[in-house]
């Protein structure tokens, strides 16, 4: 589960992460309140207004803003609510923005040079343990910084049976080139940000920039967070933190009925059970020509009810043309699912314009073949996986 920057920056500084101030707003007055509570708390005079959507790049689309006066906070902050925002991970469309982060404005001069870090905490894949993955060039995309100066990025394994030592947080900082009071302060930041990690069961933390500022403090000026889906049962109030404004409907209304399905770009759409075989059933896809427009598992009870509720989520995206159903019946009999198809097409009736190709294999498959088949539907069945490909590969031309 994503979270908006003020969430997840509220989530590190229960954790005793230090991290810069600001307001969440709805509204252009209450940005201008959020700026005077700031002002008079912090004693910031200028302001940065900050768009909150799950997407990043948010400057680069004009989402963020500095704000030198409060009329400036409220013509900003009336810019930037309502506006449909579009960066690099947003859809083409852009995302609307429904409310802002007022925050103090923490480069501000002082004795020394402000510094921007990339860091973030996530899960090696390869090993099997958490890493702390960092650079001195923070304000820039990672994936450039990975591509033209891949020296300039570094990595920390955490051993999770010893957990994070203070060495490997004093090396983060040295090789980040800090010393003095910034280079404790830095050590204090990454133990604690490791501990909020791991404590709110996250997927990732990523917080760039990291700022050492002039005084030399540590802040996160901003923060990406994803909270492990499986461990929400444990988090209850993270859970309340749920945007589905930010998220796709389709997706949203299949979790709401219980099927496990992921939007994507292509043109065929798959109603599969189990995850192994719809990865399978994607690959099959790819190998005849077409692009998955889904990722969809309808579990082991594909009764007519779900296929049903499967059939009208595929429908829902205009870039389907073609379904392919690949089901293995091992706990569901086929003739029960290729009931549930006939009966689902028989029910959608018109909905359904597009070719439907179904592969049934497992309990009582050649019963199920033998209703397809004479169900006088624009069906078509397969008993083979390249029988299935040639057909999904006639379906879209």
């Amino acid at each position: 589960m994503n979270l908006h920057e003020y969430q997840g920056k509220e989530i590190l500084a229960s954790f005793g992460v230090a991290i810069q101030k600001g307001i969440v707003a709805q509204s252009a007055e209450e940005a201008v309140s959020a700026a005077k509570a700031l002002t008079e708390e912090t004693g910031t005079g200028w302001h940065v207004i900050k768009a909150q959507i799950h997407a990043g790049g948010r400057g680069k689309g004009g989402g963020v803003k500095l704000a030198k006066n409060l009329d400036e906070v409220s013509s900003l902050a009336d810019q930037i609510i309502g506006m449909q925002l579009v960066t690099p991970q947003t859809p083409p469309e852009g995302k609307p923005v429904h409310q802002v982060l007022v925050c103090e404005d923490v480069y501000y001069p002082g004795e020394s040079e402000t510094s921007e870090f990339y860091i973030s905490v996530l899960l090696n894949r390869a090993t099997g343990r958490n890493m702390i993955m960092y650079s001195t060039e923070g304000g820039m995309d990672i994936e450039t910084v990975a591509e033209e100066t891949p020296h300039l990025i570094f990595t920390e394994e955490i051993d999770p049976a010893v957990g994070m030592m203070p060495f490997q947080a004093r090396k983060v900082a040295f090789n980040l080139g800090l010393s003095g009071q910034a280079f404790k302060e830095m050590t204090k930041f990454i133990t604690a940000l490791y501990t909020a990690y791991v404590n709110s069961d996250s997927s990732l933390f990523e917080i760039n920039p990291v700022l050492k500022t002039s005084d030399n403090k540590i802040l996160a000026v901003d923060a990406k967070v994803s909270i492990d889906d499986n461990a929400l049962f444990r988090h209850k109030d993270y859970l309340a933190l749920r945007d589905i404004r930010e998220e796709n409907p389709i997706e949203v209304e299949a979790g709401e009925v219980g099927l496990n399905y992921v939007d994507l770009d292509g043109n065929v759409g798959c109603m599969v059970n189990g995850a192994g075989l719809a990865m399978a059933t994607m690959d099959l896809i790819k190998q005849a020509g077409g692009d998955p427009a889904n990722f969809l598992d309808v579990g082991g009870t594909a009764d007519a009810a779900r296929v049903e509720t499967a059939f009208r989520l595929i429908l829902k995206d205009p870039n389907v043309k073609a379904i392919l159903v690949n089901i293995f019946g091992g706990i569901v009999r086929c003739d029960r699912v290729a009931q549930g198809i006939v009966d689902a097409y028989k029910n959608l009736g018109d909905a359904i314009n597009v070719p439907i190709i179904v592969r049934l294999q497992g309990t009582n498959a050649d019963i199920a073949k033998e209703l397809i088949d004479s169900s006088g539907l624009n069906v078509l069945s397969a008993t083979a996986f390249q029988e299935a490909a040639d057909k999904v590969q006639e379906a879209i031309g």
